[in-house]
C-alpha cells in the first residue's frame, strides 16, 4: 500500500472490496487497518466507509445495473474494475449529493491506476457515462421469482432468502432483508457503576457527539457524530462501553445478580461479561473464557477500563471439560460460534460467505453446550446464544439438547416491553421488528435435584497455553 497517507477515500474503499474477493478479508477489519494507516481525516474517513459497505449491501443490485449496460458481465472482469465500477453505480444511485460526473471520472481514475489492461480505463468509461443517462429509469428486477426478485434488490444470496422466506414468508422477509441493508446506529451502554445516564448524556453533548436514549432499554444510548469513540474521555475513564442492545438483553434474561459465580464460556470481546458484571454491581466472580489467547487480552484491558474487578479473563476451549469447574457457576453463558446471520447490517460481507462450511455449526454448538452444562449448579441457570436467525442453530439446538438433559428445563424470563414476558423461555429478536442485532437466545435451568459431583483436588486442566 504505497502513498498511504495521501489516499483517497475512494482508493480505500477500492482496496478494501478488492481484498474481500481476492483474499477473503473482512470488510471491516480490512477497513479499519488501512483508515488508520493513510490517516484521513474524518470526513474522508466516513466516505470511505459509507462507500466500502454500501456497495457490499448492494453487490448483487450493482452488478445487475451494470450487466445491463456492459457488453462483458461483471464477473468476467479484473477485480479491480469491477469493484471501480461498482463503486461509480453505488454513488450514481444511491448517493446523489454526489454529481454522476464525479463518480465516473473518479472510478475512471482508479481503472487507469489499478488495473492491469489498459483498454479498461475505455471500457468503464463508456459503461457508466451510458448508466449515467438511464439513472431516471434504471432496469427493473424481475419479480416473477419472490426469491430472485428479493435476492438481487437486497443483494442477499438465494438459499439465505430462500431461508428467510420460509421462516418468515415473504412480506416480512423483506422488510428483514430492507433492515440488512441500513446503517445501524452505534449503541453504548452506560456504566452504571461510574456514572449514571443522564450525566453521561450532558459530557457527551460537552464532548461534541449527539446522544439520545434508546426508546425502551434503559442506560442504553444511540450515539452520533461521536467521531472515534475511543478519544472521548468517557470511553477512556470506562463510563461507558459499545454494545448492541441485543446482547445486552440476553444477560438481563440470564438474570446475574450480585454475589454470583458466573461462567462466560466464549467471551471476547467480553461485552456480556461487561454487561453481568455491571448488573452483579461488581460482587461476585466471574470467568470470562475465549478459545484464542490473543482475545483474553482485550476482556482485561475492557474489564481494567471499565473499572470491574470481578472478571478474571482466561484462555479455555469451551468444548474441553475441565473438571474444576464441575458444578462450580450459578450462571454459565454460552454465546456459541454461530453463522453470525444476525450482524448482517453490521458485517454486510457475511452473507457473501461460503455457505458449505455453516453445515458443521450445529454440531459445534451442541459439543459446546453439552460440555458447559456440566458446569451449572443443581437450580444454577444456562444461557444458550448466538447471533444468527437460523433456526438450525438455535432452537433445534436448544431442543435436541433437552432431549439428551433431562434435568434442564427452558424457564420463562422477562425483558423490557415491548417484549414483556418470554414463556417460552427462548427468544429470537429480529432487527426489523426490534431494531437490534439479530439474537437467539434460551435460558435454561438445572434442577435442583441434579445429582451434585465432589469437586476435584486435582483438576485435569485443559487451558490453553
Amino acid at each position: 500500500m504505497a502513498g498511504q497517507k495521501t489516499m483517497t477515500a475512494r482508493e480505500i474503499a477500492l482496496q478494501t472490496l478488492s481484498a474481500c474477493e481476492r483474499q477473503g478479508a473482512w470488510s471491516d477489519g480490512y477497513l479499519n487497518r488501512a483508515l488508520r494507516e493513510a490517516r484521513l481525516d474524518g470526513r474522508d474517513a466516513a466516505l470511505a466507509t459509507r462507500l466500502c459497505f454500501g456497495v457490499l449491501q448492494n453487490r448483487m443490485l450493482l452488478d445487475f445495473y451494470l450487466g445491463k449496460f456492459s457488453s462483458m458481465p461483471p464477473e468476467k472482469m479484473e477485480i479491480n474494475v469491477r469493484c471501480a465500477l461498482r463503486l461509480a453505480v453505488y454513488q450514481m444511485a444511491f448517493l446523489t449529493k454526489i454529481p454522476a460526473s464525479a463518480a465516473v471520472n473518479e472510478s475512471v481514475e482508479l481503472v487507469k491506476r489499478y488495473s492491469k489492461n489498459p483498454r479498461a480505463a475505455g471500457l468503464c468509461n463508456g459503461v457508466l457515462r451510458a448508466l449515467a443517462r438511464h439513472l431516471d429509469d434504471l432496469p427493473q428486477v424481475d419479480r416473477r421469482s419472490s426469491v430472485h426478485y428479493l435476492a438481487t434488490l437486497y443483494s442477499h444470496p438465494a438459499w439465505l432468502v430462500e431461508e428467510f422466506i420460509g421462516t418468515l414468508g415473504p412480506e416480512e422477509a423483506e422488510a428483514l432483508l430492507r433492515a440488512d441493508n441500513q446503517e445501524p446506529p452505534t449503541c453504548i451502554q452506560v456504566n452504571t457503576l461510574k456514572t449514571t445516564a443522564e450525566e453521561l448524556l450532558r459530557e457527551l453533548s460537552l464532548a461534541g457527539a449527539q446522544a439520545q436514549r434508546h426508546p425502551w432499554l434503559e442506560d442504553c444510548l444511540f450515539l452520533t457524530g461521536a467521531g472515534d469513540l475511543e478519544r472521548l474521555p468517557a470511553f477512556q475513564e470506562g463510563r461507558f462501553y459499545v454494545q448492541d442492545p441485543a446482547a445486552r438483553l440476553a444477560v438481563m434474561a440470564a438474570g446475574a445478580e450480585p454475589g454470583m459465580r458466573v461462567l462466560d464460556a466464549c467471551a471476547a470481546p467480553g461485552g456480556k461479561s461487561f454487561a453481568a458484571a455491571i448488573a452483579m454491581e461488581d460482587r461476585g466472580e466471574i470467568v470470562s473464557c475465549d478459545i484464542h489467547s490473543r482475545k483474553q487480552g482485550l476482556i482485561e484491558s475492557g474489564a481494567a477500563r471499565l473499572g470491574l474487578g470481578c472478571i478474571t479473563a482466561r484462555t479455555l476451549d469451551a468444548k474441553l471439560r475441565r473438571e474444576e469447574f464441575a458444578q462450580a457457576f450459578d450462571l454459565v453463558v454460552a454465546d456459541v460460534p454461530c453463522s453470525g446471520l444476525g450482524i448482517i447490517r453490521k458485517k454486510p460481507d457475511i452473507r457473501y460467505k461460503d455457505p458449505g462450511p455453516l453445515e458443521n455449526l450445529p454440531a459445534v454448538q451442541s459439543a459446546i453446550l453439552d460440555n458447559v452444562a456440566g458446569y451449572v449448579r443443581p437450580g444454577g441457570v444456562l444461557l444458550y446464544a448466538t447471533c444468527t436467525l437460523r433456526e438450525r442453530e438455535n432452537g433445534a439446538v436448544v431442543r435436541a439438547f433437552l432431549k439428551q438433559h433431562g434435568d434442564f428445563v427452558l424457564e420463562q424470563f422477562r425483558l423490557p416491553e415491548p417484549i414483556g414476558c418470554v414463556e417460552e423461555g427462548m427468544l429470537t429478536l429480529w432487527p426489523h421488528r426490534h431494531g437490534t442485532d439479530g439474537f437467539f437466545f434460551a435460558r435454561l435451568r438445572r434442577s435442583e435435584g441434579a445429582a451434585r459431583t465432589p469437586r476435584p483436588t486435582a483438576a485435569r486442566s485443559e487451558e490453553i497455553s
